[in-house]
């Protein structure tokens, strides 16, 4: 039964949103329709052994937009089994990774974000020893003496600190990428990336880069006091919350993986819809980008900068993001071509146009890569263009079973409550009530329209980074 689509309080000044704009957490209406395919589940009651979505190591750094552990869980343990391969198109914070890794699976990440490259080694950290806290601090105390200076190849950089601030941040990073690379460097590197969009004039309350009249205020105030106090007092604390964190992942996996050990592959900073996912997989699991996913780079950019990244760098990865790049085709489905017809303005027309060519460029290309029978386990919103719901789930159901691909079933997870963030006129004030899991299941006979892919190999001529990889699988 098709989900009928409604357009109401339309507005010639519609914009795409990634994030729920307000500012409390609030309760979002129940909707007691469901479709007859779909299935309203809980996956927090479905997996009630996961009781914290940041625990472990998953909240060591900040993401927009984050997998819940909760849905990945589910989707490992209902669709593969031990020792299976699973991809992600678009890993993100690499969420599918840790939980593939604590339960005893496989997995290739991929995305267009250098940050899961500096990620990815610590939220899968490799010791088998607890970490010592004594350790942490005389290095935290060596970075205070420090001399050093080092300051992000970003031509804005003094637009977003105080001088005083930025003085400071830059004699603590100067000493950290003075230092040997060791996993003690690697936890103030993550807090410091806190810290730095905390003392910054940056809105620290949304994910966007941004100044705001109450960040500027709030620094201002913030230099007439004890200010360095405090960012010593953060970065301190952030610090050993991270170390803490790892010592729970190294009892973790001592007692529940002995030597039988997964293997996770990441690649930041290449196009997965463009490079060959490197080996065949038995499974996919992935979250597609927002209509917005311009943001993801946006709000992770001073991250990039602090670790070493350019500006060329940073450019080049924003202009190949979902939807801010030409379409080289034109997706049509019944649902996607009656949202289209609905559509009165040609630039969104033309955004959402490149948003489906470029997310189902991506996921046909790892999907290319699935053993016959394999699971695709997509999850996804409904956002709304100018008032009007496109149904992400259904739109990509639909182009798939064209193709071969057989509908298994599609999960509704209400969203209870949610950030929301004042700070800019929104015009989906109430964000979206419901995300959806969609499961594929592939055919012998599927078929594939996705452009031909560079193999995921160095090449001289527009270089890739080198796999990074967790422990490899040795339990023979």
């Amino acid at each position: 039964m098709r989900l009928q689509l409604i357009m109401k309080h339309r507005n010639l000044d519609a914009q795409f949103t990634l994030f729920p704009i307000g500012t409390d957490a609030s309760e979002v209406p129940a909707d007691d329709a469901v479709p007859e395919e779909v299935e309203l589940v809980s996956f927090r009651e479905l997996v009630p052994e996961i009781n914290d979505t940041g625990y472990l190591t998953h909240a060591i750094y900040a993401y927009p937009a984050k997998f819940i552990p909760q849905i990945v869980r589910y989707a490992i343990k209902t669709y593969t089994k031990q020792r299976d391969w699973i991809v992600d198109p678009f890993a993100g914070s690499g969420t599918v990774g840790v939980e593939a890794y604590l339960c005893k699976r496989n997995a290739v990440l991929l995305d267009l974000n250098l940050l899961l490259n500096h990620i990815m080694p610590l939220k899968l950290y490799r010791g088998k020893e607890r970490l010592h806290e004594v350790s942490l601090y005389e290095l935290l105390a060596d970075m205070k003496e420090s001399n050093k200076q080092f300051i992000p190849a970003w031509s804005n950089v003094a637009y977003w600190y105080a001088p005083e601030i930025l003085e400071v941040l830059s004699q603590y990073w100067g000493f950290i990428n003075n230092t040997d690379d060791g996993i003690y460097t690697a936890i103030i590197k993550a807090a410091l990336l806190k810290v730095n969009k905390r003392f910054s004039y940056t809105e620290d309350r949304t994910p966007k880069l941004a100044r705001s009249r109450r960040k500027l205020q709030a620094i201002e105030t913030l230099l007439e006091e004890n200010w360095r106090e405090q960012l010593d007092e953060m970065l301190q604390s952030l610090s050993l919350k991270t170390l803490r964190d790892l010592n729970d992942f190294v009892v973790y996996t001592r007692q529940h993986h002995a030597k039988d050990l997964g293997q996770v592959e990441f690649y930041g900073g290449v196009d997965s819809s463009d490079v060959a996912v490197p080996r065949v997989c038995d499974a996919l699991i992935t979250s597609p980008p927002y209509l917005q996913a311009q943001e993801y780079i946006r709000s992770t950019k001073m991250d990039l900068f602090w670790l070493g990244h350019t500006e060329e760098e940073v450019q080049a990865l924003s202009r190949l993001e979902i939807p801010y790049r030409k379409p080289d085709r034109v997706i049509q489905t019944e649902t996607l071509d009656e949202v289209r017809e609905m559509l009165t303005r040609d630039d969104l027309r033309k955004r959402l146009d490149s948003y489906f060519c470029h997310t189902v460029n991506a996921l046909e290309n790892s999907m290319n890569q699935l053993k016959s029978n394999a699971a695709a386990c997509i999850f996804a919103g409904n956002p709304r263009i100018d008032g009007i719901t496109v149904e992400i789930w259904r739109i990509l159901a639909e182009y798939f079973t064209e193709r071969g691909w057989t509908f298994e079933k599609v999960y509704e997870d209400r969203i209870k409550t949610r950030k929301l963030f004042g700070a800019r006129k929104n015009k989906n004030p109430d964000g979206m009530k419901s995300e959806f899991l969609l499961i594929l299941r592939k055919n012998a006979i599927c078929q594939t329209t996705a452009p031909q892919c560079e193999p995921l190999l160095q090449d001289a001529a527009d270089p890739l980074p080198d796999p990074k990889t967790s422990p490899s699988n040795d339990a023979s």
